[in-house]
């Protein structure tokens, strides 16, 4: 006979949690945070990420002075939110230039820091934030400097501890 964790089936839904999938990681969360921050300062590409999620239906838009928030708190929502990021970064590596000499990905970073009592450095509920780092291959192997990591700093997604809607 299978037992049903707390995590799963209808204690989560008692808890308000939802289950995502991010590129296989598995996580139980009550919500995630797409932010942009600082906008008057973010590039082209950022506020298209940004965008792509806030047009979905059931997400909650939030702003301040310096950042505009998104909040998603329904799996399915979630999972079109992904892939909306995803169809962004695939157009903008299509947009690759100079005739075909030159190569664009995307990556994930994944960061989380906390202290021994579950709180990060600004003294908030860890959780784990999700950043982009793009990547942009020109000219031939024979070229000394033919890569370029950015960092998109303006645009993060943000996953919820379970204990901390």
């Amino acid at each position: 006979m299978r037992r049903l964790s707390p995590r799963r089936g209808k204690h989560s839904e008692i808890l308000g949690l939802m289950h995502i999938d991010f590129y296989g990681l598995r996580l139980s969360t009550p919500r995630v945070t797409c932010y942009l921050w600082s906008p008057w300062r973010a590039s082209a590409l950022e506020h298209r990420l940004f965008d792509a999620i806030g047009q979905l239906s059931g997400v909650a838009p939030e702003q301040d002075v310096e950042s505009m928030r998104l909040h998603i708190t329904d799996a399915k929502t979630w999972k079109a939110a992904l892939t909306a990021l995803c169809r962004v970064l695939k157009g903008w590596q299509e947009d690759a230039t100079d005739a075909g000499r030159e190569r664009r990905a995307f990556r994930w970073l994944l960061e989380g820091d906390t202290d021994d009592h579950g709180y990060d450095h600004a003294g908030e509920p860890a959780c784990l934030w999700a950043y982009l780092r793009l990547g942009i291959e020109r000219g031939n192997l024979e070229d000394a400097e033919r890569s370029e990591d950015i960092d998109l700093n303006g645009f993060g997604l943000r996953i919820w501890p379970e204990n901390n809607a």
